[in-house]
């Protein structure tokens, strides 16, 4: 993938939902902020312009002048700490964006005489704060309406966004989608357990708890789980799984990649398989 640099804006008074820490808020299981990180685990550099709190991986902190200035400044104080050529631009309440969206406006924002790319909803409406924008225009801009203005202080987005050429990314519907209100928190958390995507959602919250990076192919342990309970007994299909996880961990540790999950299962699978052949026997 393209080299970037990423900036979360993740500061603003959250008035519509009473002033809660919107960054903080749990979709999932998980903060925010730290969905909105593991979207662009890929960027060299990470700057969260916001309040300092724990998160899921390291980031850069920083605040914009004045605090509470806006989404405008925000951005002013974050590029000061970037240097990649492309910067990935996100706000901080966005539970439903994933890399793929990231790849794709690092694709678009490749074309030529192109200086940035943002992701447009259904409606036609550009996110501004869902973009990848190149460092050297964004930079200049930035410098213009602040020496315009007088600073970047309680001014609009689209200031910004007017002065620059832009290619547009049609995303998933979803990968725009933010958290204004508590309206907007519920309908994420119900969404995320739906019956197509709650088990990637558990497992992802799980891995994220545990501080896991191994990727986990879930139709090979729902298999293996399955052989358990039906040739061995019910309560056998958790304990083989976490037996299962427990040798991948040993096999990564002794330099094993991510194949070890697969192997220790096929291994755990053909022994569940053999038990029930041997039950069946006379």
């Amino acid at each position: 993938m393209t080299a970037y640099d990423a900036i979360v804006l993740a500061g603003g008074a959250a008035k519509r939902l009473g002033g809660a820490d919107k960054p903080g808020v749990r979709v999932g299981g998980r903060a925010l902020l730290d969905r909105v990180l593991g979207a662009c685990a890929g960027a060299e550099a990470t700057v969260v312009v916001g309040g300092r709190r724990p998160t899921a991986r390291a980031v850069t902190w920083t605040r914009e002048e004045p605090q509470g200035g806006g989404p405008l400044a925000a951005l002013g104080a974050g590029v000061r700490h970037t240097a990649a050529e492309r910067v990935l631009v996100l706000s901080a309440d966005l539970p439903f964006l994933g890399s793929d969206t990231v790849a794709a406006l690092l694709e678009a924002v490749g074309q030529e005489d192109v200086e940035g790319a943002v992701c447009t909803d259904r409606d036609g409406r550009d996110q501004p704060l869902v973009a990848v924008y190149r460092a050297e225009p964004l930079r200049r801009e930035l410098a213009l309406i602040a020496t315009e203005h007088g600073s970047l202080a309680g001014l609009p987005l689209r200031l910004l966004t007017h002065e620059l050429t832009l290619s547009r990314v049609m995303a998933d519907p979803l990968a725009s989608f933010d958290c204004d209100t508590w309206e907007d928190i519920a309908s994420a958390r119900a969404r995320i357990r739906e019956h197509g995507t709650v088990l990637d959602e558990w497992i992802t919250a799980v891995k994220n708890e545990l501080g896991i990076e191994l990727d986990v192919d879930t139709d090979v342990l729902l298999d293996l789980a399955r052989d358990a309970a039906h040739g061995v007994a019910r309560p056998a299909a958790p304990l083989t799984t976490f037996l299962v996880g427990y040798a991948a961990a040993k096999a990564s540790g002794d330099g094993g990649g991510p194949e070890a999950v697969a192997e220790a299962a096929r291994k755990a699978a053909a022994l569940a398989v053999r038990w029930a052949d041997e039950a069946e026997t006379p």
